[in-house]
């Protein structure tokens, strides 16, 4: 059933295929799974959808993914950073499997909005984006939250969108954490230019 602000169903994926039950780490950030490459395009039934997208460069850009997401309505710059989350070779574009995955990250993300979202209105509220990031497994202080409702929040409702963003930008922020907390003690030391030359969320497309 689609419901208003967020459409149908992204694909035929389990929505629990990323982060099923995830543990919280030392630290208190997520213990979704890094990223892995486990799929292949052979019979696949979204590898033919995929194509048709993707068209004759056989990679998705934002603006052939934001064609593709229609129903969904989501923006470009959404659809740039989701993009961004899993471009491992910084491309701008994704493949096969990064579209897959990404496919897979929605459709959890989806299931956990209308968890949340309990008289389907399409939006959430202050109270309602804490239990879905407490339900990702994530563990924020409560003036990191008030922050990101203030970010992504219009007058106190936040739409599906925006908790998209929300949730890519958290797992990537999160990724790119966790590849130096290598004790898992909820601390790192990095340098400035680590921020710009390695985080995903800074690069150009």
């Amino acid at each position: 059933m689609a419901y208003p602000g967020y459409g149908g169903e992204f694909g035929n994926f389990n929505s629990q295929m990323l982060g099923a039950a995830p543990d919280v780490l030392l630290g208190g950030y997520s213990g979704y799974p890094a990223y892995s490459d486990p799929y292949s395009s052979a019979d696949d039934t979204m590898y033919a959808y995929f194509s048709a997208v993707a068209g004759q460069d056989g990679e998705v850009d934002a603006e052939e993914l934001q064609r593709c997401l229609t129903q969904s309505a989501f923006s470009l710059e959404t659809c740039r950073i989701m993009i961004a989350m899993l471009d491992r070779d910084y491309t701008g574009k994704m493949g096969f499997n990064e579209f897959k995955e990404l496919w897979a990250a929605l459709n959890a993300w989806k299931q956990n909005f209308m968890t949340v979202d309990q008289d389907r209105s399409g939006t959430i509220e202050h109270h309602e984006l804490s239990e879905a990031i407490a339900l990702m497994g994530y563990r924020l202080s409560p003036q990191t939250l008030t922050v990101i409702v203030q970010r992504y929040s219009k007058n106190g409702r936040i739409f599906f969108d925006d908790y998209v963003a929300c949730c890519v930008k958290l797992r990537a922020l999160t990724d790119f954490f966790r590849k130096r907390d290598h004790l898992r003690q909820g601390f790192v030391n990095f340098i400035y230019d680590d921020i710009f030359v390695e985080h995903p969320l800074c690069s150009k497309h």
